[in-house]
């Protein structure tokens, strides 16, 4: 193994949507709500999937020129939305499968783990308690986290200081071209998963270490996941 393979990994960067959790069925049910209330039609499934990962003023913006509203109504629709998803969060969310077993396996490794995403931190935070993955985490930074989010790379330069790792040591794990470019620009290597948003594009086509279709894969893939530290009892699992 060579390159940033070849370095022991002292912690992982987890993304959020897409990667860990299914929550475009609670996306979908607050824009619609919040379009709902501005007089405006309906979005689909289909649309959210390809439009969700580079944060809410993002996902509101495209959805309003999607159905034919003005740009001025983006703040109502922005407070709506909000408030709209503040009710839906984790109602209609869905683990993936291998998701908690993938967590618990890293935690048993002594890897220290941050959640990134460009969900706002409250929103992400209620999600992670809703789903019982808050758990395995040492911190949690949302969009709103930081004064740029991914994929520009400082949000998980940030995670890496607040871990203590450096970025090299460091492996990144997410679903999406988003997620990759932040880990290139940050320096830390990333693998993603095959199920998720990306924009509606192929992942397999975005840039990575390795493609995985579930996240328990992870440590069948060989890489030097084992850091000094104790591993972390409350998440325990026995290693495979």
């Amino acid at each position: 193994m060579s390159g940033a393979a070849a370095c022991r990994f002292d912690a992982a960067i987890v993304d959020l949507d897409g990667t860990m959790v299914d929550t475009v069925l609670d996306f979908v049910a607050a824009l619609n709500a919040a379009l709902v209330e501005l007089g405006l039609p309906a979005v689909e499934r289909d649309f959210v999937e390809r439009t969700v990962g580079k944060g809410s003023e993002h996902l509101i913006r495209r959805t309003l020129a999607h159905v034919g509203g003005a740009p001025a109504l983006y703040e109502p629709a922005a407070a709506l939305y909000q408030r709209h998803y503040r009710a839906v969060n984790g109602r209609q969310a869905v683990v993936y499968a291998g998701v908690e077993a993938g967590l618990a396996k890293l935690c048993a490794r002594g890897l220290r783990l941050a959640c990134v995403t460009n969900k706002p931190t409250d929103f992400a935070q209620a999600l992670l308690a809703a789903t019982g993955l808050a758990r395995f985490f040492d911190v949690t930074f949302g969009g709103d986290a930081f004064e740029r989010r991914k994929p520009d790379p400082m949000p998980l330069v940030e995670a890496c200081r607040a871990l203590g790792s450096s970025p090299a040591r460091t492996l990144v794990i997410g679903d999406s071209s988003n997620d990759a470019a932040a880990a290139r620009a940050a320096g830390c290597p990333v693998v993603l998963v095959t199920y998720g948003y990306n924009h509606g594009e192929p992942v397999r086509e975005v840039p990575a270490l390795a493609y995985i279709d579930r996240l328990d894969e992870l440590p069948a893939l060989g890489l030097p996941l084992r850091a000094t530290r104790a591993p972390r009892a409350a998440a325990g699992d026995a290693l495979p």
